[in-house]
């Protein structure tokens, strides 16, 4: 492929290969010093130079599932930079989004801590451990622990945030996974949702193509408007031409962000042609020494049905 070139990491990987995992250090895209985690069945790529994982797809399929801006290839954010470099990939902020002014002084773009500086990366058997650097804004330093399982095609995102100074602050854990667009993207809404069209609109633009039969919503991205709603749907879908994503949110007791929002799906305009499954955690102030963590879920599994809905209920 492209841009890949796959180097053995160290002596030390015989602890990752007994139980199924294989970790190797690649070049991706004019970034060096990335991962490629495979089970067999999928594969991971963890690009640490912009603390992500960049892509996700299964094992051999070139085109993957997230969506990559490969305008931006190589490139780093540099501390200090005010303009947003939309990398694509899979990535964490603090929410809610309506906080940063008070946090940040300003409303965008997003910490910068949070969303695009290089990160220390740590390999652990089946896992890579992603620190970033401390936010001066509200101190909280971001973990995630990216990992395969071992015999399915699954792979688990374990975030932590961490407050390490700073004062008192209220945030939840907030995962953006900008993916391809897709053929359809569902909600599997509760069986009684505390809104009352079944989700709740964050954006002034109508979805496009949104049907709600039973429990399934379904949706495209809509190619001249910013789409974004919210739900208290505890698993996504995103159904593409040759295989399916579904991601899952631990679901909580607490108060959620955006008047209750556990997932929220926003889809966005041309040229770029991408959607956001987004996952949110319960909201929790935060002193120093606190610590909070979250699991979010992703299973890739091939495209087995012509009609989206129905592939959508089949791995719901």
């Amino acid at each position: 492929m492209e841009g890949r070139t796959e180097v053995p990491i160290s002596s030390d990987m015989p602890s990752s290969q007994e139980i199924g995992i294989s970790i190797v250090r690649i070049c991706w895209h004019g970034w060096h010093d990335c991962y490629l985690l495979s089970n067999g069945s999928v594969e991971a790529i963890v690009v640490p130079a912009i603390g992500r994982v960049m892509q996700l797809r299964l094992a051999g399929d070139s085109a993957g599932t997230l969506w990559e801006n490969r305008t931006l290839d190589g490139r780093l954010h540099q501390a200090g930079q005010h303009q947003w470099c939309n990398f694509g990939g899979d990535k964490c902020w603090p929410a809610p989004q309506s906080a940063w002014p008070l946090h940040l002084g300003r409303a965008w773009p997003p910490p910068i801590a949070f969303d695009s500086l290089p990160a220390e990366a740590i390999v652990k058997r089946n896992a890579v451990i992603l620190r970033s650097p401390v936010d001066s804004t509200i101190g909280i330093q971001v973990v995630r622990h990216v990992e395969l399982d071992p015999l399915r095609p699954i792979m688990h995102i374990r975030t932590e945030f961490q407050k390490v100074l700073g004062s008192p602050v209220t945030v939840s854990i907030w995962t953006i996974t900008q993916m391809q667009e897709p053929e359809r993207i569902c909600a599997l809404l509760p069986a009684k949702s505390k809104f009352d069209r079944g989700y709740t609109p964050l954006l002034s633009a109508e979805p496009a193509g949104l049907k709600i039969q039973d429990r399934l919503l379904s949706l495209i991205r809509h190619p001249r408007a910013y789409v974004k709603i919210g739900a208290d749907a505890g698993s996504l879908a995103w159904v593409g031409r040759n295989c399916v994503v579904r991601i899952d949110a631990e679901v909580e007791p607490g108060e959620y962000p955006d008047g209750g929002c556990i997932t929220q799906i926003y889809t966005n305009p041309d040229p770029l042609h991408y959607v956001e499954l987004e996952t949110l955690g319960p909201l929790a102030t935060m002193l120093v020494g606190d610590r909070i963590e979250r699991t979010t879920v992703y299973a890739v599994t091939p495209r087995t049905t012509p009609d989206p809905e129905a592939e959508a209920m089949k791995i719901f």
